[in-house]
C-alpha cells in the first residue's frame, strides 16, 4: 500500500476527480478527510468508504471553514501527510456578456480557496509531506468564453512555483496535475440529458489525441503518483493528465487527415 499510515485532505472529494482520488487513496492505506458544501453527498462518500473517511462540510471560499476542516482532520486523525486541493468551479465569461461578480466567484474559488487551503494546512505538514493542486489544460489552450476558469488555472501553476520555492526549506512537496476533458459532473450544465452529453463527448473527443474523455480514476492514478514516496524527487511541476493535448496537439482526430 503506497499510502499506508498517511492522512489526506483532499477539497471537493465528493465527486468526480476527487471522489475517485479518495477511493484510491483509501484502497492505497490513507486515512481521508474530503470537504464539499453538500451533506449528503458527503455523507454518501463515508457510507461508501468507511471509518478511514471523514467528511466535512466546508465551502473552498471560506477560510474559516477551511481552517476547521484541517483541525478536525488533524483531531480526528493526529496528523496530516497528503494536500489534495482540488476544489474548484467552472462556468462561461464571455467578454461583454460577464457580470463582475460571476468573474470574481471563479477567481475566489478556484485560486483564493485554493492558497487558503494550503494555508490552513501549512502548520500541520512535515518533512516528506505533499501538496497537490488542480490546474487545468485550459490554463495553456485558449478556449473561448473561458477567460476567468483559464486564468484561475493558470494561476495555479504561478502559485505551485512560489509555494514549492516557499515550502522546500521544510521538505514538503508542491506539484500541479492538469487533467484534461474528464468524464466528471462538471459537464452536467453544457449537456443535462444522455443524447446531450453523447453529442458532447463525440466533438471533445476529436479535440483529443487519445480520442476519448478521460476517467476521474485516471487522473486519481496520476494524484496518487504525485502523493505517494515514489515522487519524492518531483517537485514545483505541472503534470498534465489529458490524453496528449498539450504534449501532441498535432495528434488530434480532427487534425490526423485520412488514414
Amino acid at each position: 500500500m503506497r499510502l499506508k499510515g498517511k492522512t489526506a485532505l483532499i477539497t471537493g472529494g465528493n465527486s468526480g476527480i476527487g471522489l475517485a482520488t479518495a477511493r484510491l487513496f483509501v484502497a492505497e492505506g490513507a486515512r481521508v478527510a474530503i470537504t464539499g458544501r453538500n451533506r449528503e453527498t458527503l455523507d454518501a462518500v463515508v457510507k461508501e468508504l468507511g471509518t478511514n473517511v471523514l467528511a466535512v462540510q466546508a465551502d473552498a471560499t471560506d477560510p474559516a471553514a477551511l481552517e476547521r476542516a484541517v483541525a478536525q482532520t488533524v483531531e480526528r486523525f493526529g496528523s496530516l501527510d497528503i494536500v489534495f486541493a482540488n476544489a474548484g468551479i467552472v462556468g462561461p465569461t464571455f467578454v461583454g456578456k460577464t457580470s463582475q461578480e460571476a468573474f470574481e466567484s471563479i477567481l475566489k474559488t478556484n485560486v483564493t480557496g485554493v492558497f487558503f487551503t494550503v494555508q490552513a494546512a501549512a502548520e500541520h505538514l512535515k518533512a516528506g509531506a505533499s501538496v497537490i493542486l488542480t490546474s487545468s489544460v485550459h490554463s495553456e489552450l485558449g478556449v473561448p468564453g473561458y477567460a476567468a476558469y483559464a486564468a484561475s488555472k493558470g494561476a495555479l501553476k504561478a502559485m505551485v512555483a512560489v509555494l514549492a520555492s516557499e515550502l522546500a526549506p521544510r521538505g514538503i512537496r508542491v506539484n500541479a496535475i492538469s487533467p484534461g476533458a474528464t468524464r466528471t459532473p462538471i459537464w452536467d450544465a453544457l449537456a443535462p440529458n444522455p443524447e446531450a452529453y453523447a453529442k458532447l463527448e463525440k466533438g471533445l473527443s476529436l479535440t483529443i489525441p487519445m480520442g476519448r474523455l478521460g476517467e476521474p480514476e485516471e487522473i486519481a492514478k496520476a494524484v496518487l503518483f504525485l502523493a505517494s514516496d515514489d515522487a519524492a524527487y518531483v517537485h514545483g511541476q505541472d503534470l498534465f493528465v489529458d490524453g496528449g493535448v498539450n504534449g501532441a496537439p498535432g495528434g488530434t482526430p480532427l487534425l490526423r487527415g485520412p488514414q
